[in-house]
């Protein structure tokens, strides 16, 4: 009995101390990214998106034509592959998407505003293409 307690118990505090994860780890878009520091949370530059864009999937947001976007990092191109950036949606209009970090083609947005050069190349991880 005190050991069935004893588990349970040890049980119990794993799970409060380490929740379950729910998402999922989707393909690499790319093997490396641009960003302007090693963590790549720094804003490289404004972005406004000329044309509306439908996310095909988790890793993706979805942006509207005129919509502003915060861009964080670069996906270095790869053979076959579209450019792609990642960002987050800025303005009280999508108060909804605020805070959503995601990818979106470099090619149906303009830049704005640059911040500062995207001058650091890191590699991509697996945790850069999880989906919650």
């Amino acid at each position: 009995m005190t050991r069935r307690v004893w588990l349970v118990g040890f049980l119990l505090c794993l799970r409060f101390t380490c929740p379950l994860v729910t998402g999922i780890f989707m393909d690499k878009l790319a093997s490396q990214k641009l960003c302007a520091d090693d963590d790549c949370v720094y804003t490289i530059s404004l972005a406004r998106a000329e044309e509306d864009y439908n996310a095909p999937d988790c890793r993706f947001i979805s942006t509207k034509k005129g919509q502003l976007i915060y861009v964080y990092s670069k996906l270095v191109k790869e053979k076959d592959s579209g450019e792609f950036w990642a960002g987050s949606v800025y303005g009280e209009q999508y108060e909804d998407h605020m805070g959503t970090v995601g990818y979106f083609p470099s090619s149906l947005v303009s830049e704005q505003h640059i911040y500062q050069e995207a001058n650091k190349t890191l590699p991509t991880t697996d945790i850069d293409f999880f989906c919650e």
